[in-house]
């Protein structure tokens, strides 16, 4: 009869989330080479055989993993600590925990015990974040570092390639023992009982996670093992042919690695019990299983029928009597131990403890055939080796037939205890060694057990058929298909084994539904496929790696109202758990994935990954969020970057860091990000305005951009910082970044430059937070970077012109706050020591007037610049601004549609109709959708020679830049007089006329910024001036200036508006008329 291995019929998934179906598990769609990738080793052609029953049912799959209309949801922390808080009023329950599912790892390769790469691969290239050693002992948790950094170190160390992904899986495994391990037993007895339940919860949490990885090592990590061809016999005995075969087939593969893991977890649980309880399987007196009291009774009487007569092995079955209560006892203690030793993978321990028990008769029922392990593993063919007995056996009863009568009799011991009520273990194990499911799910009362004895026996039939194959009597074929077809009810061993094939699951679907079903296993088995690690390893084991990677963002995504950055989360640990299994996944099924799934893994995954580098965030461990990042989609891993370079006031060095370490520092692939484009985003953002809540009546606007200033300062730190001299090109990557500071500081010099004309004592914070953040980082320029180049020369003098700008504003408000403090004293009152002050500080403002207003090489801010585009070309000018309106006594005034409407027709009154009409000027302005108190202005206009085309000879920044100048003084003949702009953000480029951006023009924001400094600066100079005269210094300052406005040379006339031109003249009268009156005292005082 041919084995039905399609899936069994299921209901169908609920619509909202369909679980989809790799094709790369399904045979039918599947090529040879997809088939063996699972394993990561394609098997060789003399071992290769067809893929049979392995195809999957989406509504099956759908349904192990749903539960009614929903998945189920992990309880966050408050809701647990609410359930223990209950059952802690039961204070009888609380002495200790339920340990039956401790378990951990598989078993370790002996390779990687050893150490898979050598302390010169790990101190080479990039350092890790911790050092990487590969000792047993090397992650037991110490003070200061956490899981979270060991994940971290292990997957940096992956990245760099100095540890293989598997070998990482296998770490992230034991990390994860050892750090429950560290919980479980620093918890114990410290703790209060219900901060101790919630430790020994967490410890818990960890095995099961460790559980989960070390499923994902067995299934995807763990290569193909090939049969040594010297250990095989001729002709073959049937275990070389099981082994072979296990080797080839897909099914049975997946069956053994399923069995190798959870015998491990058992085995490692045994390990552990041991170690903290001191506990010990099978620790039994010699000959504590021959029966002594049965022995004494029978000697003494023996008339109870109910007791056996004798005292061979076999009597209590021939004779369907009992021992005596305390023998019987004392044997089923003995096979619960022989059983949780098979349940951990460990036959010879089992088979030496029969003996030790004096049941030498037991041990060769579970190794048959002089103690062979008939288990289909690599580990039992080379611990069999060459051994003859069964090849012997064989070859006088046929290939398989001994095998078939061992199966056989095993299940009529195993039914026949079923029958007479005998031990419950001692059935069990009987019924192991047949697949007589039936017998043996009793006893297992965890999820771990159940699943274990599903794919035991789903495996040792498959093997079991395979073998059948050997049989060479035609008449037994014809007699097992009379059997089949009902014809007759045969029990002969002849037919093994289709006495229990109705008993096996059909695929990995059907036997996790089996677990489902409170029909087939106990109810706790039932219960536990519920719990999230229980799902992520149904899901792996049936290959569903996208329905995998849903169910995970439907435990961790946040809700829709909850998108804080720095929001506390309630699951950390599987937060961790879900970035981790998507990066290894990720480079499991990197050769080759269907759309589906290479959707599921870049975009879930990427939300997942992004949710955890936001936790790690949170949690302060910026130095590990570049590990994660860096393996996000270009954008995303922008915008998390930027996101948190705004929020991180406190670490910036470490984010740096970050940043710098793992990410290219230019971009060479399109689709991932590089360090340049993120800084490029923080400083275009910068650089916004932002959101601000003012009070009621606004009277703090003023202050609030005061702030946002002071802000937008801050963000050239991450310009300045040092990165780590380890990385590639470090030098020239710091130079970079010095010119890129450069670059941005003289941006927001000139913004600032146009909102720190009024003259008031107070220092615009901006400008100087800029100076004291660039002082260090310039000392080094020489060493950094190449004053040749024409744009870092540019730049370097600019920088220049805007230190001599700001120590100049910085005396002047220096100076004015000397003269408010002494001019509130009477002139009386003032001592010699506080006017020389005062004069002092006029002094120096004038000195250094004069060096920047009257410099030999360049004038300020003349920088020469061409244009890069041709009078072929039609190319326009833009100049966007966005601005507050302040009122004369610095208030702010709110704008409205009415105000909009009244600024856009001034604008429009300054430049002549001319210039509207052949230069395309549009004006438009309208109130900011991002702040209230703030305008946005754009004017557009077209080049024209040497505003836009050619040299920009005048430095004055062209029509646009006369335009808003008027704005920025207060100037606008038809808006409300003294009302001028307050600069928030300024740009100028070049465009096409469509709104596409062909290159920027600073020469125009550079003009804007002469037309409106140096103007002032020879007003406050002439202030001071009048001071020093009224002190009876000399005017000879004073003439320069007038001297300097006058001059056709130096082109400041032109840069004066009218207002300005008009306050110039009566400064001009006051000095002269100061001079007048010093002439005249000291006439008076000569004729004297």
């Amino acid at each position: 009869m041919e084995v039905d291995h399609s899936p069994s019929p299921s209901p169908s998934p609920p619509p909202s989330r369909p679980p989809p179906l790799p094709g790369y598990f399904d045979p039918e769609s599947s090529g040879r080479r997809e088939e063996y990738r699972r394993y990561r080793k394609r098997l060789s052609s003399s071992n290769a055989s067809p893929l049979l029953g392995s195809s999957l049912s989406k509504s099956s799959e759908a349904r192990l993993l749903y539960d009614g209309g929903s998945i189920p949801r992990r309880p966050n922390a408050g809701l647990l600590l609410e359930d223990i808080k209950q059952e802690a009023q039961d204070y009888s329950n609380l002495e200790g925990l339920d340990g039956s599912r401790m378990f951990s790892s598989a078993k370790r390769r002996a390779s990687l015990d050893g150490g898979s790469a050598s302390d010169a691969a790990y101190s080479s290239g990039r350092q890790t974040l911790k050092p990487v050693k590969m000792e047993d002992d090397m992650y037991l948790p110490h003070e200061g570092e956490t899981s979270f950094t060991m994940f971290a170190s292990l997957l940096d160390s992956a990245n760099q390639g100095l540890m293989p992904f598997p070998d990482v899986i296998l770490q992230f495994e034991r990390t994860c023992r050892n750090v429950s391990e560290s919980i479980r037993s620093a918890a114990t007895g410290k703790l209060r009982v219900v901060e101790d339940k919630l430790m020994q919860q967490k410890a818990q949490l960890l095995l099961d996670e460790a559980a989960s990885w070390s499923l994902l090592w067995y299934l995807y990590g763990k290569e193909n093992e090939d049969l040594p061809g010297e250990l095989f016999v001729s002709p073959s005995t049937s275990h070389q042919e099981a082994c072979r075969f296990v080797a080839a087939d897909l099914t049975a593969q997946l069956c053994l690695r399923i069995v190798l893991w959870l015998e491990g977890l058992a085995s490692e649980a045994l390990d552990l019990e041991k170690k903290v309880r001191g506990s010990h399987v099978g620790s039994y007196l010699p000959s504590s299983g021959v029966w002594h009291r049965t022995q004494r009774y029978l000697k003494r009487n023996n008339n109870d029928s109910t007791i056996v007569k004798h005292v061979d092995f076999d009597a209590p079955t021939r004779e369907e009597a009992q021992l005596l209560p305390d023998d019987k006892k004392q044997d089923e203690l003995l096979l619960e131990d022989i059983w949780t030793l098979l349940r951990a993978g460990r036959l010879e321990e089992a088979s030496e403890l029969c003996r030790s028990a004096g049941q030498a008769w037991r041990a060769a029922t579970l190794c048959p055939f002089g103690g062979i392990d008939m288990f289909p593993s690599l580990d039992a063919l080379l611990k069999n080796g060459k051994s003859r007995t069964l090849q012997a056996i064989e070859l006088e009863s046929g290939i398989g037939r001994q095998w078939r009568l061992w199966k056989w009799a095993s299940y009529c011991a195993s039914e026949k205890i079923a029958e007479q009520d005998g031990g419950r273990y001692e059935m069990a194990v009987y019924a192991l060694q047949c697949s007589n499911l039936k017998r043996v799910l009793p006893i297992c009362t965890d999820w771990e057990s159940a699943c274990w004895a599903m794919a035991r026996s789903w495996l040792d039939v498959q093997v079991d058929l395979q073998l059948f194959k050997y049989q060479t009597s035609r008449s037994d074929e014809r007699q097992l298909d009379d059997d089949m077809n009902g014809a007759q009810n045969s029990v002969s061993p002849e037919s093994w084994p289709y006495h229990v094939l109705d008993q096996q699951p059909r695929n990995i679907t059907a036997l996790l539904q089996k677990l489902h079903s409170s029909d087939f296993v106990h109810e706790t088995v039932s219960r536990a496929c519920r719990e999230q690690h229980r799902q992520i390893e149904m899901n792996l084991m049936s290959g569903n790696i996208a329905h995998l990677i849903d169910l995970l963002w439907s435990w961790l995504s946040p809700a829709e109202e909850d998108q804080n950055i720095a929001r506390t989360l309630d699951d950390p640990e599987m937060i961790r758990f879900g970035a981790h299994v998507v990066l290894v996944l990720r480079y499991i099924f990197s050769d080759e994935m269907d759309d589906e799934l290479e959707e599921k893994l870049v975009t879930v995954g990427d939300l997942i990954i992004n949710l955890y580098v936001r936790y790690l965030f949170s949690e302060d461990q910026e130095e590990l969020v570049g590990v994660y990042a860096s393996q996000l989609e270009r954008d995303l891993c922008i915008n998390l970057f930027v996101e948190m370079m705004e929020l991180s006031l406190h670490t910036m060095y470490k984010l740096f860091l970050s940043a710098v370490e793992y990410l290219p520092f230019s971009s060479g692939d399109a689709s991932k990000a590089c360090f340049e484009e993120i800084i490029e985003r923080v400083l275009s953002r910068s650089r916004q305005t932002k959101p601000s809540k003012y009070d009621e009546d606004f009277s703090d606007v003023a202050h609030q951009h005061h702030l946002q200033s002071l802000q937008k300062a801050m963000v050239i730190q991450w310009l300045c910082f040092t990165p780590p001299p380890s990385i590639p090109n470090f030098q020239m990557i710091t130079g970079k970044l010095l010119i890129r500071a450069l670059m941005h500081s003289n941006t927001l010099f000139r913004e600032f430059s146009l909102i720190s004309m009024r003259r008031v004592p107070e220092l615009p914070a901006g400008p100087h937070k800029l100076l004291a953040i660039l002082a260090e980082p310039l000392k080094q320029k020489e060493n950094l970077i190449s004053l040749e180049d024409q744009e870092v020369s540019d730049n370097l003098q600019e920088f220049e012109d805007w230190h001599e700008y700001y120590s100049l504003d910085a005396t002047y408000r220096n100076w004015l706050k000397v003269e408010i403090q002494n001019a509130a004293v009477p002139p009386d009152m003032l001592s010699a020591e506080e006017n020389d002050q005062a004069v002092a500080a006029a002094k120096e403002t004038l000195e250094l007037a004069f060096l920047l207003l009257k410099k030999d090489e360049r004038p300020w801010l003349d920088a020469v610049e061409s244009s890069p585009f041709e009078p072929s070309q039609p190319i326009f000018l833009e100049l966007h601004a966005c601005a507050m309106l302040c009122l004369p006594s610095g208030e702010c005034m709110l704008p409205d549609a009415t105000s909009c409407t009244a600024l856009t027709s001034a604008l429009y009154s300054t430049a002549n109709e001319e210039d509207m009409l052949h230069r395309q000027l549009k004006v438009d302005v309208q109130v900011s959708s991002r702040d209230p108190c703030c305008i946005e202005v754009a004017l557009c206009c077209l080049a024209a020679e040497g505003d836009g085309y050619g040299l920009h000879e005048t430095s004055d920044g062209g029509l646009l830049a006369a335009i808003m100048a008027a704005g920025f003084k207060g100037e606008l003949s038809r808006f409300q007089p003294g009302v001028s702009m307050a600069i928030s953000r300024l740009d100028a480029w070049y465009s096409d006329g469509n709104g596409s951006v062909e290159s920027t023009a600073a020469y125009i924001i550079r003009g804007l910024c002469r037309r409106c400094c140096l103007p002032e600066t020879i007003l406050r100079s002439m202030q001071a001036c009048i001071s020093l005269s009224a002190a009876g210094d000399s005017l000879h300052d004073c003439d320069k200036l007038i001297e300097l406005v006058g001059s056709s040379e130096s082109g400041m006339l032109h840069l004066f508006s009218q207002q300005q031109l008009q306050e110039f003249l009566i400064l001009e009268r006051e000095c002269l008329i100061s001079k007048m009156e010093i002439e005249e005292e000291q006439q008076l005082s000569s004729d004297s």
